[in-house]
């Protein structure tokens, strides 16, 4: 299927990019010291085997893509798959409730990083900046896809550069003893921290939303699904490796977020500290920038079939209604809560519709020619990350359980109070006329 000539607007690099600038945001900073607390230096096998369990849902995705290319991205999958029913109703309300939390909390995160730089960490400082930061990347986002995917070209490009680096220059000077397998810890550890690791590549499901903008989507998409999770494997087992190869474990854990730039120290100096922070700063505005990117097509496509309010497929001016929800719900979020608290929500949504949209696709697959046995490799997969999760993560975030449960029934609330409502504003069926 080839998109109309109006949306030829992106290249397969360009939505890879929108991709990996998804994944390779904030969160490498943060994980590394939570799976070393779990896995110690093996964190690399880790990423390696996230990576793997990722390319087989990216599998799933490209075939779903390939046949049925839309703006809805996997919600659409997920129409195709299950029907228009409440249960797809209820997987996007939550998809988009969990978007809006994953982007107030990368933002938090620049405005962290940024006031550090500019206003000594004041929090009101970093407040302000998370807000503008969320203000610009909806600016950008109304402009056009043309334009998000430029700009996320850029950003990719000086992350990916400053990554390499930091990964070549630690990899060069680290010390082979401290990776040693005999320091390892068992193999139930290794694989707990996977459900930890894994996370880093949830954001690829974005690139899904790009077919609206492929001028060749069922070629194009499966390219640059496949491009990204590359990418981004090779990327985090490069830097897991620097890292681990240059600090012990307990060192990692102890620096948290900043071991990055502590492991550049030794051959970098201060100019390590300073990299990590440029990084920080271009990979969250990344984030943000693909983070909201899909708020336009998706809602578009969920109100063109029902599962929205017909208002989320309109504009204000040159601003999509959708996006506009999406960044003021952020903008509450950063103000009145602090969503570092509930940082893994968005994972437990997206593991989950990951696998709704696997369960979807054992209904499509004759139809998308996809193999029967690596779905439900996928999903075994897929499920068996997020039990882990759910024994892991969950059990010790509370706060995280909870608000997972809250979105979960105000999701189900709205569903089936707007789908209520539009059913008493139909109009009755007027009956045929005899003859």
């Amino acid at each position: 299927m080839t998109a109309p000539s109006g949306a030829k607007r992106m290249t397969v690099i360009q939505a890879t990019f929108i991709g990996v600038g998804s994944m390779v945001g904030a969160g490498i900073f943060a994980l590394l010291g939570a799976a070393g607390a779990v896995a110690g230096a093996a964190v690399w096998l880790s990423f390696l085997a996230a990576g793997v369990i990722a390319a087989l849902q990216g599998y799933s995705f490209a075939k779903l893509g390939a046949k049925y290319p839309s703006g809805g991205g996997i919600l659409g999958y997920l129409s195709h798959g299950l029907g228009e029913g409440h249960l797809t109703g209820i997987a996007s309300w939550l998809f988009f409730t969990a978007g809006s939390i994953v982007v107030a909390m990368i933002a938090s995160s620049f405005g962290a990083y940024a006031s550090s730089v500019v206003a000594g960490g004041d929090p009101f400082w970093a407040t302000v900046l998370a807000l503008v930061l969320i203000v610009v990347m909806t600016a950008l986002n109304a402009v056009g896809s043309t334009a998000v995917a430029r700009v996320q070209s850029v950003i990719v490009v000086v992350v990916l550069a400053i990554l390499v680096v930091f990964a070549a220059v630690t990899i060069a000077n680290w010390n082979i003893e401290l990776l040693s397998p005999a320091g390892y810890p068992g193999v139930r550890e290794i694989i707990a921290s996977i459900a930890l690791t894994f996370f880093a590549f949830l954001g690829f499901g974005v690139i899904t939303f790009t077919a609206k903008d492929l001028p060749n989507p069922s070629r194009q998409l499966p390219k640059a699904i496949y491009l990204a999770l590359a990418i981004a494997t090779t990327i985090y087992v490069a830097v897991s490796l620097g890292v681990f190869g240059t600090l012990t474990a307990d060192q990692v854990v102890e620096y948290g977020t900043t071991a990055l730039a502590e492991a550049a120290k030794p051959t970098l100096g201060q100019a390590g500290y300073v990299l990590m922070v440029i990084t920080a700063l271009f990979s969250t505005t990344g984030a943000v920038n693909a983070g909201l990117y899909p708020s336009i097509g998706m809602t578009a496509h969920l109100a063109s079939v029902g599962q929205f309010p017909p208002v989320f497929g309109r504009s204000i001016g040159r601003f999509p209604v959708g996006l506009l929800v999406m960044a003021a719900l952020a903008s509450i979020l950063v103000v009145g809560f602090n969503v570092n608290n509930i940082a893994s929500i968005g994972s437990a949504v997206a593991l989950l519709v990951f696998t709704a949209v696997t369960v979807a696709h054992f209904r499509l697959y004759k139809i998308t020619g996809a193999n029967i046995i690596v779905l439900v490799i996928a999903l075994v997969a897929t499920l068996g990350t997020f039990i882990v999760f759910c024994t892991t993560t969950l059990a010790n975030e509370p706060a995280t359980a909870i608000a997972l449960i809250g979105i979960i029934l105000l999701s189900i609330a709205v569903d089936f109070i707007w789908k209520a409502r539009a059913r008493r504003s139909s109009p009755p069926a007027q009956p045929e006329p005899a003859g």
